[in-house]
């Protein structure tokens, strides 16, 4: 279903965005959308420069990007571009951002990429095979205990007074002294390396999240919505990351 082909074209865009990124990092001020979220130059400029190799490459794929919106297809296969997830990260100077790079099949994401422009990170993952760093194996941790775990949110403003209750009614169950704030989809790269064991948030569009199933799925971990249901293009945007599958159940009744 993915080809070698896929994978190349996948690092190509990485490497594209970054090109667009990397210069303007620190350099570049903050402007509003309608809905009142920040974007730069640099998120505008490394999804044009991503797109401008899907149009030139695979004209038959669908693309879904955050800036740019939807160009249908007529291949089944979607494209779904975050060219910086994490833009209040990027505007504060933090290397905590990244570029997510999702291929969907029939709306399931079958490849996801998470690149780290500034420290020159980057994760892979591709349906039926293991998630790599930097071309290297990573994999999940074990979680025994929900004691035993640590938990990450980008932030409680993100949530709606409802959603934040039931995380927190979940973090209450988790070694929750370690509760990391921030991150964005850095959150997911460090869960798959085995550094984090849970994350949950809310509020997720389709480019939030797509790449990230592939990543924390092929290095093995588990990701669904708030009810335990595997993510798709159709989802709600309610996400569970969990390093250990076993904790999904404990994970979902928390939650409530």
């Amino acid at each position: 279903m993915v080809t070698a082909a896929d994978i190349a074209l996948a690092h190509r865009l990485a490497e594209a965005a970054r090109a667009e990124i990397i210069p303007r990092f620190r350099k570049v001020e903050a402007e509003r959308k309608t809905d009142t979220s920040p974007v730069t130059e640099a998120d505008r400029a490394a999804e044009e420069a991503m797109r401008r190799i899907l149009k030139a490459e695979v004209p038959q794929d669908g693309v879904v990007g955050e800036e740019f919106g939807t160009e249908e297809g007529r291949s089944g296969r979607q494209w779904v571009l975050d060219p910086i997830d994490g833009t209040t990260a990027f505007l504060a100077g933090r290397p905590l951002f990244g570029t997510l790079i999702a291929l969907l099949h029939d709306g399931f994401p079958v490849l996801g990429l998470i690149d780290q422009a500034i420290l020159g990170e980057r994760w892979l993952g591709v349906a039926g095979k293991g998630t790599t760093f930097n071309g290297d194996p990573v994999h999940t941790r074990a979680c025994k205990t929900m004691e035993e775990a640590t938990i990450a949110t980008t932030g409680p403003h993100y949530f709606t007074i409802e959603q934040g209750n039931r995380f927190m009614a979940l973090a209450g169950t988790t070694d929750h002294k370690r509760m990391v704030m921030g991150g964005d989809c850095y959150n997911y790269a460090m869960l798959a390396s085995g550094h984090i064991d849970i994350v949950v948030e809310a509020g997720l569009k389709l480019h939030d999240y797509a790449a990230l199933v592939p990543v924390v799925e092929g290095a093995g971990g588990v990701m669904s919505d708030w009810n335990g249901d595997p993510l798709h293009a159709g989802s709600d945007g309610h996400v569970i990351a969990l390093g250990d599958p076993a904790r999904l159940e404990d994970v979902v009744e928390a939650l409530g």
